[in-house]
């Protein structure tokens, strides 16, 4: 596991997470800083607002899926990937950070736009919204919103999961196969495989990414929970909920017994 330094935004791996980091959960654009970029000091805003933020919070470390994963190994991609439910449930805090939120408004509001923010909407922002401890949502200016603990109400009735499961009052474990695949309806990644991977936490599976095997990675990802629980409820979901068909999509993605659930896209992760 691969952390940055707060204090000299440096990358330093770990074999085992340290009793205290942070992490950050955001929405991709397409600047985001690479491994590289980081190795080479190269860098740009978010990157050291958010270790600024984070080290006047004190914490010494800082977890970010965009600065550290090195995505030109396949053999890195995958094993963070099936880490990355763990790396989130054990992190002190997650901040997420939503880049079209303003911080003069009141998120409560019907038509706030915390309430229509894109991080709502996207696959991986799932497991980072229910595996942490506690989330602290930031505005585009880097100011605290509110936090999971704080909103649950209003984070259920935006998301549609239970307040409970959000605050560990319930495990996720004992929600039904087919209300937590419902959850996902809705949200949207840019490559196909990423709405399989992105799922593997929620439901406590592990399997190898293989970027550009298309619908096959939702099947195997089936095949996986089939194998972990005899919930059949599996066999429901795909009937009633479907999933958003990305923009640059073409080919189409068949779910359990022909369902519908997602089309494919072009690029991995959020």
């Amino acid at each position: 596991m691969w952390l940055l330094s707060t204090s000299q935004a440096k990358l330093i791996h770990f074999h085992e997470p340290p009793p205290n980091y942070a992490v950050l959960s955001h929405v991709w654009d397409d600047n985001e800083q690479s491994f590289q970029d980081v190795q080479a000091l190269q860098e740009r805003s978010k990157i050291r607002a958010c270790c600024i933020y984070a080290e006047a919070d004190g914490y010494d470390w800082l977890w970010i899926d965009a600065s550290c994963i090195d995505k030109t190994s396949s053999a890195d991609l995958s094993e963070a990937i099936n880490s990355m439910y763990d790396w989130y449930s054990r992190a002190s805090v997650c901040y997420a950070y939503l880049a079209d939120v303003p911080t003069a408004e009141d998120p409560l509001a019907p038509d706030s736009s915390f309430r229509r923010s894109v991080w709502f909407r996207r696959s991986w922002t799932l497991q980072e919204l229910i595996a942490p401890q506690d989330v602290v949502f930031l505005s585009q200016d880097w100011e605290v919103l509110g936090s999971k603990y704080l909103w649950p109400g209003l984070l259920q009735e935006i998301t549609g999961i239970e307040a409970e499961v959000l605050t560990f009052l319930k495990p996720l474990s004992s929600i039904p196969v087919a209300t937590r695949m419902r959850w996902a309806a809705g949200r949207q990644s840019t490559r196909v495989e990423d709405q399989a991977y992105s799922l593997m936490g929620i439901f406590g599976v592990h399997m190898p990414t293989i970027y550009g095997e298309g619908q096959r990675a939702f099947r195997r990802l089936q095949e996986e929970i089939m194998r972990q629980t005899p919930d059949q409820t599996l066999f429901l979901w795909g009937r009633n909920w479907r999933f958003p068909q990305p923009t640059t999509g073409r080919k189409h993605f068949a779910g359990v017994h022909g369902h519908e659930p997602w089309d494919q896209g072009s690029r991995s992760c959020h």
